[in-house]
């Protein structure tokens, strides 16, 4: 059985719908997914840029390299063991911002406080 039973259909006018799939183009999804995110309290981010996943592929590889550095300082009981330890979490908290800020959704409130900073700052 499908996990989603339930058909919604709306009408849109040219104007809004030529909006709706100019903003769902942007970010990727499906109109579906889109509405979906929506409807969940999600606002949908624009796609990154096609080279944003090699980049990430890289700095995975980097992390990777850096865990390996660690666990033989461990190993070996380097002196520097804890500096380690700490340049691997902060790479990987680093990792971590870079995907929130650029692929996961944002919720409604964020987007409402970035607008209203960007007109008090219009007015002054």
């Amino acid at each position: 059985m499908r996990k989603r039973n339930v058909h919604i259909q709306f009408w849109l006018d040219e104007k809004e719908a030529e909006n709706f799939n100019r903003i769902v183009k942007r970010s990727g999804l499906s109109r579906e997914a889109y509405l979906r995110q929506l409807i969940n309290g999600l606002v949908p981010r624009d796609a990154p840029p096609p080279d944003y996943y090699a980049m990430m592929r890289e700095l995975y590889r980097i992390g990777d390299n850096l865990t390996q550095i660690a666990r033989q300082a461990h190993a070996l009981s380097a002196e520097d063991v804890q500096r380690y330890d700490e340049g691997v979490q902060k790479f990987k908290a680093a990792v971590r911002k870079i995907t929130e800020a650029v692929i996961l959704p944002q919720k409604p409130e964020q987007t409402v406080c970035e607008q209203r900073r960007k007109e008090s700052r219009k007015e002054l």
